[in-house]
């Protein structure tokens, strides 16, 4: 209750996309900083599903964002304070099977969610999830930083980033008044944690494959990527947002939310790391054609470092092994560790904090 401020006691707080990965330990996070916390999202398409699982107190209005009467009038009935808006098709390999589904949710589903909060009249701040991926990826070895280009191959990546440039258009055309809701986008790493149970993802389909007795395919064991805990993204999306609930108008940009330099990891170096305390797992390569991702990604975060004072808490080591233990605890015994592993990180958090005013 002492981060953020307290700015989330007792808020009507909307999270978009709440039965997903994501969505589900931020609604988790919420309640337990006091929210009044309502959801708008598809119903779980995974079991077993983190949402379900939790189980949590919270309003949920089973709505396509694709539909926007539908999504207008489930706004304005919860007339939240502040937005989280992290609904979207969130998977590259799927986006190539079903384009016209994954730029219809991932930009006209963002513009219908900015269309109907513009009616909310006690709205004070939207927070936009994208992804790391709406960057030009130019294979670089640098992080890119949050007034770099744009783009993207895959229809996932490019309609996230034409999702940005949908966010920063309303910014300046609806939301720049001094009485409007202040209006950020997001863009985080490869997030990882328990709970994630989607399809053609690193960690649950290792899950899966270990469950079942099975070696793990792979497609790209070289690719590299900013790998971090989920709660380390969530993190920086709540400081966010209360900069922007307090009325911090210059916070109202893009932001970068990526781990240290030391967190960039191989496919297979990931594998590996895990592999020393999950000796059951085994892995092999698929050498046929793949559709096109990017190898190298990188984000630099300095922005977030220097004016939101956001820094990762939980290295990659410590980001395996609760990511780890999270499966393992499920598979063993069925017992869910998200709130106990929410706990740590935040007095993880605060110590952090305490010693950073200490210096």
């Amino acid at each position: 209750m002492k981060l953020f401020n307290r700015i989330y006691q007792n808020r009507r707080v909307l999270v978009t996309g709440h039965s997903g990965f994501k969505g589900s330990w931020l609604a988790l996070w919420l309640r337990q900083l006091g929210a009044k916390v309502s959801g708008i999202a598809l119903p779980p398409e995974t079991a077993p599903s983190h949402w379900e699982l939790l189980n949590l107190d919270c309003e949920s209005y089973w709505i396509d964002i694709r539909n926007l009467e539908e999504l207008r009038q489930a706004v304005i009935q919860i007339n939240p304070e502040i937005i989280f808006h992290l609904a979207a098709q969130p998977l590259v390999r799927r986006s190539y099977q079903d384009p016209l589904t994954t730029w219809q949710t991932n930009l006209n589903g963002t513009v219908n969610l900015l269309e109907a909060a513009r009616e909310c009249k006690e709205l004070k701040a939207v927070v936009c999830i994208t992804t790391d991926k709406c960057y030009e990826n130019k294979e670089w070895c640098w992080g890119y930083r949050e007034i770099d280009a744009l783009g993207g191959h895959d229809p996932y990546s490019a309609s996230k980033a034409a999702a940005e440039i949908a966010i920063a258009s309303y910014r300046s055309a609806f939301f720049s008044k001094p009485d409007s809701p202040l209006l950020a986008s997001a863009r985080a790493g490869n997030v990882i944690g328990g709970g994630d149970w989607a399809e053609d993802r690193i960690i649950p389909d290792m899950v899966r494959a270990i469950a079942d007795k099975k070696p793990l395919e792979i497609r790209s064991p070289n690719a590299t990527r900013p790998w971090q805990h989920v709660l380390e993204s969530l993190y920086g999306y709540l400081l966010l947002g209360q900069n922007l609930f307090e009325k911090h108008a210059d916070f109202a940009t893009a932001w970068n939310f990526g781990p240290d330099v030391s967190s960039n990891c191989t496919v297979a170096g990931i594998l590996e790391r895990i592999k020393e305390s999950w000796t059951e797992l085994e892995w092999f390569t698929n050498s046929g054609n793949q559709p096109h991702e990017a190898n190298l990604l990188y984000l630099d975060s300095a922005k977030a470092r220097n004016k939101l004072n956001w820094r990762p808490i939980w290295d990659l080591s410590e980001t395996l092994s609760r990511t780890s233990e999270w499966y393992k605890s499920f598979l063993t015994d069925g017992r869910v560790l998200s709130c106990k592993q929410l706990e740590d990180y935040c007095a993880a958090l605060l110590s952090a904090e305490a010693k950073t005013t200490c210096l």
